[in-house]
């Protein structure tokens, strides 16, 4: 680690350059907060793990400047073929096909590998003038009333004023608060996930994900990952199960090379590489707390999911998301009481993915197809119970866009609402309506008119920095009174 890191003060130390983490330090970078990244590995993670953005994610993504990236290194989700042995099958689509609307633009699940997520991120960061510290593993966090003190492996320190776990399931940070965690083994039969690269005229086209739910051993699923650059051939993630609850998993490229020669349709001369490989078991457990005093968890280190329907990656991002302009705002003079809706919003949201989760799991066991459908995409979640929530409209339908809802995309008058949105500041947005709009710090607060569109109804919105609908009137009346209640812009 720099030896310069030894006692330099910053606003917001984060702990962990995963997805979550970097994400987190993109969106506080782009609104000049000066944070910390720190991660204990030496590089990024290189394996494909979370491989799959959800269409949610993708508009955070958007928001944060690196969609057109992560699309130019992804790709649609390939159709499933089902195998015995050597002989294929039916093929189906796990994911439902959706085309992008006005109001969703990015209507199903990319396919991208973590690690190029993280390197897309990556990249970002140090265009807004950030970086990584690399081998910086910490040894111990401390708090006081004005801040936090980390002190890492090497014998150096940090002191910020706030700081994030963004360190995986196995947070370092959270066991040095005593945060416990509080969940179930989903599955008690072990897990192997691998990165491979085949042959050439390996028996299996690159436009399948191919699956074989009977091996007897334990199902494998194999599934072709985008081209990347720095690898060359053809590369897919292998996800196999061992039906002996009590089986060791061997990582391996000879364990690896060996069970994919047993399970599936490939030779071993079929294997030119295994990339990388790790092991695990299904869980679901949540923290008990997603905040102590100055220090905050967030994705892994918050909530385990269990990987099927591809939500643990897609939430940690969405935890960053939540919290960086919260962290920003109250930097710059909000009221500290605004970092309590993190735990607040974010807690039911965690609970009720990890639900998500674990049903499709269960749903999916012994090999059954599972269609995966529109409670993946994340779009529903809102924040209609929250703190920060108000809604001043009377006798709404049901079905009516109301406070505390994602705000949908949309193109009226020239204008198209998630570029309006776009960026690190609150918009007011006047939709079908000639009221005037109050003079408000254009700084941390845009404006923007509308004609009639059906996504929002008439009336006046204003939108949070992450995009979902704080208050909403049938005039502008009463929002500067919010403006001064929450001190939130």
């Amino acid at each position: 680690m720099d030896a310069a890191m030894d006692g330099v003060p910053t606003d917001v130390l984060i702990v962990g350059a995963g997805p979550t983490g970097l994400a987190l330090a993109v969106d506080l970078a782009r609104r000049g907060t000066r944070a910390m990244l720190v991660e204990r590995a030496d590089g990024l993670f290189p394996g494909s793990r979370g491989k799959g953005l959800q269409p949610r994610t993708q508009e955070v993504l958007y928001d944060l400047g690196v969609l057109a990236a992560i699309h130019a290194a992804g790709t649609r989700y390939p159709s499933m073929r089902v195998w015995e042995g050597a002989e294929p099958g039916q093929e189906w689509d796990m994911m439902e096909r959706s085309e992008p609307s006005e109001q969703v633009p990015y209507a199903e699940g990319w396919l991208i590998p973590q690690s190029r997520t993280q390197e897309v991120l990556y990249a970002r960061l140090r265009e807004l003038g950030g970086e990584v510290r690399f081998g910086a593993g910490l040894s111990g966090l401390a708090q006081d009333a004005e801040g936090v003190t980390a002190s890492f492996e090497d014998g150096s320190a940090v002191r910020a004023r706030y700081a994030v776990a963004a360190d995986g399931g196995r947070s370092t940070v959270r066991r040095a608060l005593g945060i416990g965690m509080t969940g179930e083994t989903v599955d008690p039969k072990p897990m192997l996930v691998a990165d491979v690269r085949i042959t050439d005229d390996a028996p299996l086209p690159d436009t399948h994900w191919h699956v074989w739910p009977k091996a007897a051993e334990g199902g494998v699923a194999f599934c072709p990952l985008p081209p990347d650059p720095s690898r060359q051939g053809r590369v897919f993630q292998l996800a196999a199960q061992f039906a002996d609850e009590s089986a060791v998993v061997d990582t391996s490229p000879e364990a690896v090379t060996k069970l994919l020669a047993t399970r599936t349709a490939l030779f071993e001369e079929h294997i030119a590489e295994v990339l990388w490989a790790s092991d695990f078991k299904a869980r679901a457990a949540m923290a008990d707390r997603f905040r102590v005093g100055r220090v905050f968890l967030a994705g892994d280190a918050a909530h385990i999911h269990s990987p099927a329907g591809g939500q643990g990656l897609n939430t940690s991002v969405q935890d960053a998301y939540n919290l960086g302009w919260k962290l920003a705002a109250v930097l710059s003079g909000a009221p500290a009481r605004l970092l309590d809706t993190y735990e607040e919003e974010r807690m039911p949201v965690a609970e009720g993915i990890l639900g998500i989760s674990t049903r499709i799991h269960h749903a999916s066991a012994g090999g059954t197809p599972t269609r995966r459908g529109s409670e993946v995409q994340q779009l529903g979640i809102g924040y209609r119970e929250s703190a920060l929530t108000r809604e001043t409209r009377p006798g709404l339908p049901d079905d009516a866009l109301r406070a505390g809802d994602r705000a949908p995309d949309g193109r009226r008058g020239g204008v198209r609402l998630f570029d309006a949105f776009r960026g690190p500041h609150w918009t007011l947005l006047a939709v079908g309506v000639d009221c005037e709009l109050p003079r408000v710090h254009e700084a941390s607060i845009r404006t923007a008119r509308i004609p009639a569109y059906e996504a929002y109804g008439p009336g006046v919105f204003l939108i949070r920095p992450d995009g979902y609908v704080a208050w909403a009137g049938e005039t502008a009346e009463g929002v500067e009174t919010y403006l001064a209640e929450t001190g939130v812009a």
